[in-house]
């Protein structure tokens, strides 16, 4: 039996596409943009944890659009969709007439910030790490650029207060060793290794990423898979192509040979909720520490 946390799986598969893509050259922390937003009224936001941080500081009423992948709270999805953050058009970008953009790292393709830059369009690139310094950062830096730097300060320390006390809590109990799947192609699975935001959430809600040999997400062969030995398998909650859900990876012989497959500890979470590394993400440790702690040893 599947277990899911959320349903919501036009969330799952943005953030499935967004991490699938191959990493953009050009639109890194190390290239960041930077600009003064305060006076910014026409923000366009890029990103969904980006977003959702403009909504926890107040400051929605300063969006005019955003990307595909912003798509909590709500509200936000009443706003225009310029696209995939990692496939943005220059033409569609500039319909919206911003006038600034806030963009997580890795937003591109290159060529299209590149036009962004030449139509003089103030850009500030939000750098981003999976962990708690990363997801204080990004509030901050959001704030910084907004002029709204108080508010972001008072924000980050309420998360940083929520995130460490589940943390805590959550690293008392059992250390599973969990395997992240992502898609599921011709009987072979694509699995996380280290250094994403899946290896991330993982180890903050107290457990053991089963993959680290390698960084990034990489297909297994089945061989390595059942080498991986994994306690529990998490994938993201999606009713999309190419996607992993649990019944097609219950029909794999090489899970059935791992210690979660034999279990049937299989569980999905909305992927925009557990990945973000936003706002949300203490209570999502906390429905995955929970999650891992309530999936019965012996589930058939």
């Amino acid at each position: 039996m599947m277990r899911s946390i959320a349903t919501q799986t036009g969330r799952a598969a943005a953030v499935a596409l967004c991490l699938l893509a191959p990493p953009l050259p050009g639109v890194a922390a190390d290239n960041a943009d930077s600009a003064d937003l305060s006076d910014a009224s026409r923000i366009l936001s890029v990103g969904g944890s980006i977003t959702e941080i403009i909504y926890a500081l107040g400051e929605q009423d300063r969006l005019i659009a955003r990307d595909a992948t912003s798509t909590y709270p709500e509200d936000a999805l009443k706003l225009p969709d310029v696209g995939y953050m990692r496939a943005l058009s220059p033409e569609g970008t500039l319909s919206v007439d911003p006038d600034g953009i806030i963009m997580l790292e890795g937003s591109g393709p290159a060529e299209a910030i590149d036009v962004l830059r030449e139509a003089d369009i103030p850009i500030v690139t939000i750098p981003e790490t999976f962990d708690l310094d990363g997801i204080l950062g990004k509030i901050r830096a959001v704030g910084a650029a907004l002029g709204v730097g108080d508010k972001a300060e008072t924000l980050a320390l309420h998360i940083e207060r929520d995130i460490r006390a589940v943390m805590a809590e959550a690293a008392g109990g059992e250390r599973p060793r969990i395997l992240f799947v992502i898609s599921l192609q011709a009987g072979k699975i694509m699995a996380s290794g280290t250094g994403t935001a899946a290896d991330g959430i993982i180890r903050m809600a107290g457990a053991e990423n089963a993959i680290t040999g390698y960084s990034g997400y990489k297909q297994l062969t089945d061989e390595a898979l059942v080498t991986s030995a994994p306690d529990i398998i998490l994938t993201m909650q999606v009713d999309a192509a190419d996607l992993a859900t649990g019944d097609e990876l219950r029909s794999l012989p090489a899970i059935a040979a791992t210690p979660a497959g034999k279990a049937g500890r299989i569980i999905s979470m909305d992927g925009a909720y557990l990945l973000g590394f936003g706002p949300r993400t203490a209570a999502a440790i906390h429905d995955l520490a929970l999650t891992i702690r309530d999936t019965p040893k012996d589930e058939q």
